[in-house]
């Protein structure tokens, strides 16, 4: 059977309470706390750095999931494997050497993962499948919060999802972008495990109520 986790996106959080929101959210029942950062190069958006991820640390035991939409992209993952993330994916567009970047975030203790944009094709996989611990496959082109969802994720989620069983290897298959109760069972369909999602929990006044109605819908699956 599979296990399903619900990560909620901080960038849909309120950054004046942010480590009263992250804690409100894990006692809602999320899994793991989804951490976006973008650096306006790689995406047309500024948001937050390690120093950040420091300060929520101490706030919840729960898995930290930093989505580096950053280039280049090398450079700034031992400041956030320090900074207290337990996974870290990127992009394969913003690294020269894409194995070499995995085992970069492998060799700072992190477990790693690769991010596929809509438009990003998923030949990256063919040769780095046991360097992976995550596969993130966007549902929306990455930059900003609240977009909708981009249907042929799906086919996509599907993809993914037969590679990891071909390989046999426990790796995660997360989705991001648009997430939200009326469509979380169709991801999950596809062949997702993982699901991220910001405005939809965030922008409600009741987190335990949209994750409970989201772990109903999986329920179906």
């Amino acid at each position: 059977m599979t296990t399903f986790r619900i990560a909620p996106s901080i960038l849909s959080a309120d950054f004046a309470r942010l480590g009263e929101e992250v804690r409100n959210v894990i006692t809602a029942g999320a899994d793991i706390i989804h951490f976006d950062v973008m650096d306006n190069h790689y995406v047309p958006n500024l948001t937050i750095g390690p120093l950040v991820c420091q300060a929520i640390r101490p706030h919840v035991k729960a898995p930290i999931d930093v989505h580096l939409m950053v280039k280049p992209v090398d450079r700034i993952i031992p400041d956030f494997a320090k900074a207290g993330a337990d996974i870290i994916t990127f992009h394969p567009e913003a690294s020269e050497h894409i194995d070499r970047t995995l085992q970069l975030i492998k060799d700072n203790g992190c477990k790693a993962g690769l991010v596929f944009n809509p438009g990003t094709p998923m030949h990256y996989l063919d040769h780095v499948m046991d360097k992976l611990d995550m596969i993130l496959i966007m549902s929306v082109n990455p930059g900003f919060g609240g977009q909708s969802f981009i249907p042929e994720a799906l086919n996509k989620i599907a993809y993914a999802r037969r590679k990891i069983d071909e390989s046999g290897r426990d790796i995660l298959l997360e989705v991001d972008g648009g997430i939200k109760v009326e469509n979380i069972a169709a991801a999950a369909r596809a062949g997702a495990d993982t699901f991220v999602a910001g405005s939809a929990i965030f922008g409600q006044p009741d987190y335990k109520a949209v994750i409970d109605a989201m772990r109903a819908q999986l329920a179906t699956v």
